[in-house]
Formats: C-alpha cells, structure tokens, sequence
C-alpha cells in the first residue's frame, strides 16, 4: 500500500492509441512518444501497453529513457529525440537506438564509436535529421542539412534513417497558417536533399494536433503525445477538431490518489498551514492529506485548488506544503482515517481535470501531469 499513487488506466490508453491508429490508417506508422516519464504516467508501464497496443515506435528524450526501456526488454524502434552528450554516445551503439543529428560532432563521435564496435560484429547506426522549419529549436536548414547528410554519407555504417520536424503553432491557435508554412518548409528541404542523392525513408512532423488535423502531416510516421495520454493539446486543437468534424473521443489516462492522514476540528478564526494565509471562517472540520509540492502538487494552488473525497469536492485551505496539504472536510459526514482521495481523475460523478489544475496555475496540462514526481508509484488498473 502507498500513501499516494498514480493509477494508469489500461484500457483508455488502448482506446486513445486505437483511435489513432484507425486515424492514421495502416499505412501509417505510430511512434508513442513516452519522454518526461511517458508524460509523468510511468515510462516502461506505459510503454509496454503502447508497443502491445500497435505502436510501431517510440520517442524519448534521452538515452537513460531508452536504456530503461530497452533493459525492461521492449524491442521496438527507440527513437531518442533530445541531445545526446558525445560522451554518452557509446549508449546509442551499444543499445542499437536511433539518434537525432544536428551536429557534426555527433556524426563522427558515432562514426569512430562504429569503428570500434565493429572490430567485433556489424552495426549500422541509424540517423533522423531534425529540420528547422520554423520552431528555432533543434535542427538545420536545408543548406546546412545537406552539409551534414553528405558527411553522414562519408560513413558507409551510418544511416539516414529519417528526417523530421516540429510544429511552433499548431496547438495554440484556430489559425494554422504558420504550420501550414512549416509544413512546405519541410517539403521543400526533403526534396532538396533527395534531389541532392539523399535517400530518407522514413519522414514525420505529425505531432498530436497535427494528427488530428491535418492528414498532409503524416508522410510515413506520427508521433503521438499528449493525447496518448487523454489529453486534448489546446482548447484550440479541439474547437478546430470540432470544425473539421474530425470525430475523436480522448479518455484520460491518469488517476492520482492519496489518503487521509488525519482528521481535525478547528475553531473559526483558526489559521492555516504557513503564513498564516488563510483561516477558518466557521468551525470546522479539515482533513490532513500526505502530498505536497514535492510530490508534484504544485504550490501556487494553495487556496484555491480541490481534491475529492466521498465524490465531493473539498477544498484546499492555506498553503501547500512540501509533503502535506489540508482541505476542508466539513461536509464529508462519515469521513474517516485513510479514506481514499482523489487529487486528480474522477470519483463518482466529480472529476478534477489537468486542464483545471493548469488553468488554476497559469500553465499547460502538459506541465501539470510531466511534473509528477516520478518516484510516486504507477500501478497499471
């Protein structure tokens, strides 16, 4: 038992990736896109579903990320889609995962890496080259693309296995006129290469919302994330999904739980919690719950946020602390000690949404969920 948990719900996940996969068609690859901890749901636990659910691919941020993943025995396609330091390159050949490039260095830290490796078997390293259309993050324009696609092909083992990009704006706005421009920046440099004798057979920039949107952005492969996870990208995303009459229902994935501590009645008048932020404004009857900022529950909700208890909302009071916070439980009639609580998820006809937390907070759901504290138990239900 655990005083707070995470519960991940195989059967929405399943029901998320199916809807994509008849989305996208069987022509279509699926990459699951599990980075930050499968977005704060659990790595390798959502990752086994998602490979035994139809994803042909997935995404990491890191090395570390795929290890665990390839050390949990998933064999699919591991595509790391974050730097990786030179000196951790030897991670990427020993454990046959694919890298994105950008960097020269990268390609001959890799190339001299091969050297060595092959003294003893064959490998061929693959590559995806990330273009720069527009996000001004990782990657190159076509010019300097092709630079570094004919330096690749200096090294007969590695491979150009693939070429993507990403969208700036795709999710935060009904007006798609500027991925519409990315999307022909990335048509443009792909045939600039291959023109050029660069082979790429493997191109993707379909990201959650463009998957939903805009079938053009499929190519070969899509990367699937948020909305693996049940959760719509915008508000944006899903006014624009509603106007295209693209029909698809997202179920949440994530329940966090946690229990009562302790049980108190304070007199009206009474503070709360540090600072002396807030009292009671009549006697009443709190609840001390065993989560705080450390735990991932973020502490500018003090005071304005809600947990569910008996499926009713309780209301949290004072500031949230490192590891604990207190709600207000006087109309909770039979409450009791380890009664379980709902912090985010459903219980009875209530839920409590990441959207609600990230408006409360000022952020994204994406922040809301990736910022869980990964040491918080996943248990798969």
């Amino acid at each position: 038992m655990h005083k707070t948990w995470i519960e991940i719900n195989k059967k929405a996940l399943q029901s998320n990736l199916g809807q994509f996969k008849k989305l996208i068609g069987n022509r279509i690859k699926l990459m699951a896109v599990v980075k930050a901890n499968a977005y704060g749901h659990g790595l390798v636990e959502v990752a086994e579903i998602a490979v035994k659910s139809g994803a042909e691919w997935l995404g990491v941020d890191s090395a570390d990320e795929a290890i665990r993943l390839k050390e949990a025995g998933i064999n699919a396609p591991i595509l790391i889609l974050g730097y990786t330091l030179l000196s951790r390159l030897k991670d990427v050949v020993k454990y046959d995962l694919r890298q994105v490039v950008y960097n020269k260095e990268t390609i001959e830290e890799l190339a001299r890496l091969r050297d060595r490796a092959t003294k003893s078997r064959v490998i061929l390293l693959k590559v995806h080259l990330k273009i720069e259309t527009g996000t001004s993050r990782q990657g190159l324009e076509k010019k300097e693309l092709l630079e570094l696609a004919k330096t690749i092909k200096k090294y007969p083992q590695i491979k150009i296995e693939g070429a993507y990009t990403h969208y700036a704006n795709i999710e935060d706005t009904t007006d798609h006129g500027y991925a519409q421009q990315q999307l022909q920046r990335f048509k443009g440099a792909v045939e600039f290469l291959e023109k050029n004798g660069i082979k790429i057979p493997i191109k993707h920039t379909a990201c959650s919302a463009a998957a939903i949107l805009f079938p053009e952005t499929y190519f070969d492969m899509v990367r699937i994330g948020i909305s693996m996870y049940g959760l719509w990208p915008s508000k944006e995303t899903f006014v624009s999904a509603q106007g295209k009459n693209r029909k698809i229902k997202l179920e949440p994935v994530l329940t966090w739980k946690t229990k009562v501590a302790q049980i108190k009645k304070i007199k009206a008048g009474v503070p709360i919690s540090y600072g002396l932020t807030e009292k009671t404004s009549q006697d009443s009857k709190i609840a001390v719950l065993p989560i705080g900022y450390w735990d991932g529950y973020d502490r500018k909700l003090s005071g304005i946020s809600n947990v569910l208890i008996d499926g009713k909302r309780c209301k949290v009071l004072g500031r949230v602390c490192m590891n604990m916070i207190m709600v207000n439980v006087s109309h909770i009639e039979n409450i009791k000690i380890e009664d379980e609580v709902v912090v985010l998820g459903k219980q009875g006809s209530e839920e409590i949404t990441a959207d609600e937390l990230a408006q409360k907070i000022g952020t994204i759901n994406y922040e809301v969920v990736t910022r869980i504290n990964p040491l918080i138990p996943r248990i798969v239900v």
